[in-house]
């Protein structure tokens, strides 16, 4: 008898909206053409290819987002507002035709903070999204920039989960030229993700925003590995905080398991962080869904830990 698949909750899973096609193809220049074709493709799927991959991973529900850097990348602040509005509306609809199987993150215009906390404020509240993916700087602004402080206050008032995703950085890295296979989503992106996310545990802001709630997919983008080394260098260079780094990671910073289909470092991040701050994900079209699902039911693990980062976690997280 073929053991029954456990249920799943994903949430780096990603779309494609009408007009955003240009922003998005900078990032995956370096494609495939082939693989290429077949991403545009699911990315703008929102019946057929999707529920069959969602259902070969026995996947219930999805939080759908926006493939970027999308309106953060856009120097017109006004466009940037009404073009991440529209995604958003867009988004809402495909929602509308399977409400019990999709979920949206907003996307959000952050070249003026006021107004991406208004638009998350309006997501959450009349399109019933879950919080934001927001793919990684702002036209070179980082969002541990005091600028951003109105955009964590509403964040943080709303309860909302705030997805760091990766993003190309603003200017390329000295180390990795001459070598194009190290760049972007090889180690680039997770240079480039993890500084950030780190830029926001250096500066304090959790000190400032002690409800915020920062996920980052592919297994924390190495950081559950070096949560010793950064308390122990923050000591060495007299950085002031309330509490050490890896308690901050700890205590706001959940992880997926996004384009990670390995035992080492699923079973470190757990160990680290806490069985209750690691979940499921795909990066669907990117990765596999059945490879991902593949993975997460076979790697050794207790059932009940199984259970919890396939589903129970993230319903807890999206109040689902």
């Amino acid at each position: 008898m073929t053991k029954p698949m456990t249920k799943k909750i994903a949430f780096e899973e990603h779309v494609m909206c009408p007009g955003f096609e240009e922003y998005w193809r900078t990032t995956v220049a370096d494609f495939d053409p082939s693989l290429l074709k077949q991403a545009i493709a699911r990315l703008a799927d929102f019946g057929e290819l999707r529920l069959e991959a969602m259902n070969r991973a026995g996947i219930e529900r999805a939080i759908l987002s926006l493939s970027g850097p999308g309106m953060q990348a856009e120097p017109d602040v006004s466009k940037a507002i009404g073009m991440a509005r529209e995604a958003n509306e867009f988004l809402a609809r495909q929602i509308e035709r399977c409400p019990d199987r999709y979920g949206g993150f907003a996307h959000l215009a952050l070249q003026d903070p006021v107004a991406g906390a208004d638009e998350l404020e309006r997501c959450m509240k009349e399109l019933k999204f879950r919080g934001a993916m927001i793919n990684g700087h702002t036209l070179g602004r980082y969002l541990d920039d005091p600028f951003f402080y109105p955009f964590w206050e509403r964040a943080e008032a709303l309860g909302a989960v705030v997805y760091l995703h990766p993003a190309d950085p603003v200017a390329k890295i000295a180390a990795l030229e001459g070598h194009p296979g190290l760049r972007r989503a090889t180690w680039e992106w997770t240079v480039e993700t993890a500084s950030h996310a780190l830029r926001l545990v250096f500066s304090g802001l959790f000190d400032r925003f002690p409800r915020a709630v920062l996920a980052l997919g592919h297994l924390g983008e190495t950081l559950p590995y070096l949560l010793w080394r950064l308390d122990s260098r923050a000591k060495l260079y007299g950085v002031k905080l309330a509490k050490r780094p890896s308690d901050y990671i700890r205590e706001h910073i959940v992880v997926t398991t996004s384009g990670m289909c390995s035992a080492a470092p699923l079973h470190c991040a757990i160990s680290a962080l806490g069985r209750e701050r690691v979940m499921f994900s795909v990066d669907y079209p990117y990765e596999d869904a059945g490879e991902a699902a593949e993975f997460i039911e076979t790697v050794p693990l207790d059932p009940g830990v199984r259970d919890d980062i396939c589903f129970n976690n993230a319903k807890k997280l999206f109040r689902i």
